[in-house]
């Protein structure tokens, strides 16, 4: 059977209205058509118009379904777009590389010309590029964002440009913390804002009061000669947990701690003191520093002091935290870095969370700004601390 062009067949629907019914006979013969074809051609373009003579495996359509299956095309069009760009808009912030890999990734749910005029990327540098090898400066960058994003979040998504910077130096790598600056914010990374914490301690009582004689001398030149100490409460799933902490000035480390349930001296400073004492023995004359709270001037903790001859006790003054600054940015970090933004936990959970967080996270692989970005393990080291 003959196969005509579209085109063939609306000239010939067109010319046989001009000359009317009585010459479509006719006009078959000069056309060289079957007899009837123009009947059957005339029927479906009055039916459906300019959505005749599709073809084989296309759908006539009148004019009005046409118009439908247009606006459907541009809706599917417009949802295609929009997919792309809150998919793609980040990787052509990060440059040409992550836009290159965006492409190749994404390549099998849409198609690449759509991709690049969406994204408005120039298809000829795209397949140059594909067949390319990267630049040395291209493949250090990808080493150097990748780095980038396993140290913010093997240290928790708490490090900012800064201690970033001084991890890469220290695993090899050479780059200004403005650098780093600039593929954070193509990666996305920000950390967290750390939140004001509320003292719990209670000083209004009759107990051992003594006067503030460390008086803000927050740096030391050896261990186990300036120890600082305090207590906050977490919120657990059943009620308040109580940490208190002992703190080395020297290196910031933390070498006494305790989690309980109540606010007894027995729970919390006591605890904290034996545990103290026995991970850095006192050898020379030593300053307790702590507020006046009742758990550390009471007479069962002044005893516990008192047994160490070389103890020199000092305290804050009456709601003057800043005397106290070190203890209480501890638990600034502390609450930002493991509390804030996390489920509440049961108390047994919390205890492991905070063994971890203080054991292993804190005293051993955090970088702290007060040691040169150096971990308290790197620092001790350096000094010959044991």
């Amino acid at each position: 059977m003959k196969r005509y062009e579209r085109a063939f067949k609306e000239n010939a629907v067109k010319l046989s209205y001009k000359r009317g019914k009585g010459q479509i006979a006719s006009l078959e013969r000069e056309l060289g058509i079957t007899p009837s074809c123009l009947y059957k051609w005339r029927q479906d373009y009055e039916k459906f118009g300019a959505g005749s003579f599709c073809g084989p495996g296309y759908l006539k359509l009148t004019p009005e379904q046409a118009t439908i299956t247009n606006l459907e095309k541009k809706i599917n069009d417009s949802e295609v777009t929009l997919e792309i760009l809150k998919k793609g808009t980040r990787s052509v912030s990060q440059g040409k590389i992550a836009t290159k890999q965006f492409i190749e990734d994404n390549k099998s749910t849409f198609s690449i010309s759509k991709i690049c005029d969406v994204l408005e990327v120039s298809r000829t540098t795209y397949y140059r590029r594909k067949k390319q090898e990267l630049s040395d400066t291209e493949s250090r960058i990808i080493l150097l964002k990748q780095e980038i994003m396993s140290i913010f979040n093997e240290f928790k998504q708490e490090y900012g440009c800064m201690k970033i910077t001084k991890e890469l130096h220290n695993r090899g790598f050479k780059i200004q913390s403005s650098q780093v600056t600039l593929y954070m914010k193509m990666l996305g990374l920000r950390y967290k804002p750390k939140r004001k914490f509320i003292p719990t301690t209670d000083s209004t009582h009759n107990h051992y009061i003594v006067p503030n004689i460390l008086n803000r001398k927050f740096t030391v030149d050896e261990p186990a000669r300036v120890w600082v100490s305090d207590i906050t409460y977490i919120q657990t799933i059943k009620g308040f947990a109580y940490l208190t902490i002992i703190m080395d000035l020297f290196d910031r480390k933390i070498i006494g701690w305790s989690l309980s349930n109540g606010m007894s001296t027995k729970e919390t400073t006591l605890p904290a003191w034996e545990m103290a004492v026995k991970n850095r023995k006192i050898t020379k004359d030593l300053i307790f520093h702590s507020d006046k709270g009742v758990q550390y001037a009471n007479k069962m903790f002044s005893d516990a002091l008192d047994a160490h001859k070389f103890v020199t006790r000092s305290m804050s003054r009456k709601r003057n935290h800043n005397d106290n600054a070190v203890c209480e940015s501890f638990f600034k970090s502390f609450k930002a870095e493991l509390i804030h933004g996390n489920t509440l936990q049961t108390r047994k959970r919390m205890k492991i969370e905070v063994h971890d967080y203080i054991e292993n996270w804190y005293n051993k692989n955090r970088r702290h700004s007060f040691l040169g970005y150096k971990t308290i393990e790197e620092f001790d080291k350096i000094n010959n601390v044991i």
